[in-house]
């Protein structure tokens, strides 16, 4: 489509309309999710800008070519008349996508950063080629797994992995990718841009025989200036005390024997233990392993909307997930929040272990304690 032709189509659109074409012409395909962080606008707003601009035969809108759960949003021509190109911006990037681009990972480029979520043994065993890391438990998770690091923390750690605000950061952890999403969280948190998951984690990569490499990267440090905190995504403990109260569905993403009460800590993990056991009083139960698929990916839309519509936790309802420390539970955001596109998601990093070591806060359990 010529210039003249775009700007008279868009002449008459409202102008949420054109702030959104504006963001896409700059930033490429984006999802709702996208657009509502980018641009501030309200999820409403933005559907309606995005109506108008369909209307006007402005936009595609298509499954998002790396995730199919999620819908991007595309200039149908760029700005200048020409066709767009076909890299969009996931959340959710394939092994595929990430094997194409290993030689760019290596490249010291602070462009393209593939990071992997672990422990130092964990990395050392292998990893993908190009992969720098980050200990999120040891790095940037307060004493005794309670809340995150500070603001000036996160920066030095990831500008010390040769990260910039503007890299665009893929993730990857081992077992469920858990530690990944916890990351991914703390990248958001900080309104970082540009950053996403590698579908089924190390798991998936191993099993499917990827390259693998135990040469560390030589990574040029930069420097990371966070933008100031997104608190819409994190819930604090007053949070969930005023939600105990009020329409809010809280969903406890541990164990079966922690949801009852029989443990105060994960059965298989070796995290701190809490004070008590049992649960937050009226809490929806998933275990937080049910979103993942038998090859370690994320199960498709509509059995996650199955999961979710089960128990009670639908798109308008304000929702904070949580289990011990706020790793497993960020799984479970990042499904809500980022995949599914539900509007008012939390993650409690507290978690139980902080509600559980509180003196007087309510606890209910299975087993009478």
């Amino acid at each position: 489509m010529p210039d003249q032709n775009v700007d008279d189509a868009l002449e008459d659109l409202p102008p949420s309309s054109k702030f959104i074409y504006k963001t896409l012409a700059d930033e490429g395909s984006m999802t709702l999710k996208g657009l509502t962080e980018t641009t501030l606008l309200s999820s409403r707003t933005a559907r309606y800008g995005l109506d108008q601009l369909e209307e006007a035969d402005l936009i595609d809108s298509s499954p998002a070519l790396h995730d199919g759960r999620q819908t991007c949003y595309r200039l149908k021509h760029g700005p200048d008349g020409s066709e767009p190109t076909d890299d969009e911006q996931t959340v959710v990037v394939s092994p595929e996508w990430v094997e194409s681009r290993l030689s760019e990972f290596e490249a010291d480029d602070p462009d393209l950063r593939l990071v992997e979520a672990d422990s130092d043994e964990e990395y050392e065993r292998g990893h993908l080629p190009g992969a720098v890391q980050i200990d999120v438990l040891e790095e940037l998770v307060d004493v005794n797994g309670c809340g995150i690091a500070d603001c000036q923390t996160f920066e030095t750690c990831v500008g010390d992995r040769g990260i910039t605000v503007d890299s665009t950061v893929v993730i990857y952890s081992t077992g469920h990718n858990q530690y990944a999403a916890y990351l991914y969280w703390l990248f958001k948190y900080y309104r970082h841009t540009d950053v996403r998951l590698l579908d089924g984690g190390k798991t998936h990569w191993e099993r499917s025989d990827r390259p693998m490499t135990t040469d560390a990267p030589e990574v040029t440090p930069r420097e990371y200036s966070a933008h100031p905190s997104d608190d819409r995504i994190r819930a604090y403990r007053t949070d969930v005390e005023a939600a105990i109260a009020r329409d809010v569905r809280i969903v406890d993403v541990r164990s079966s024997s922690e949801f009852r009460g029989d443990q105060a800590r994960p059965p298989d993990k070796d995290l701190p233990e809490a004070r008590s056991a049992g649960r937050i009083p009226g809490t929806a139960h998933l275990m937080w392993s049910d979103v993942i698929d038998e090859n370690g990916r994320f199960k498709d839309r509509a059995e996650l909307e199955q999961l979710f519509h089960d128990r009670d936790v639908h798109p308008g309802t304000e929702t904070i997930v949580y289990c011990h420390i706020g790793e497993r539970s960020s799984i479970v955001w990042f499904i809500l929040s980022e995949l599914l596109e539900y509007d008012a998601v939390a993650n409690y990093d507290g978690s139980w272990i902080e509600w559980g070591n509180l003196i007087d806060a309510p606890v209910e359990s299975d087993t009478g304690n």
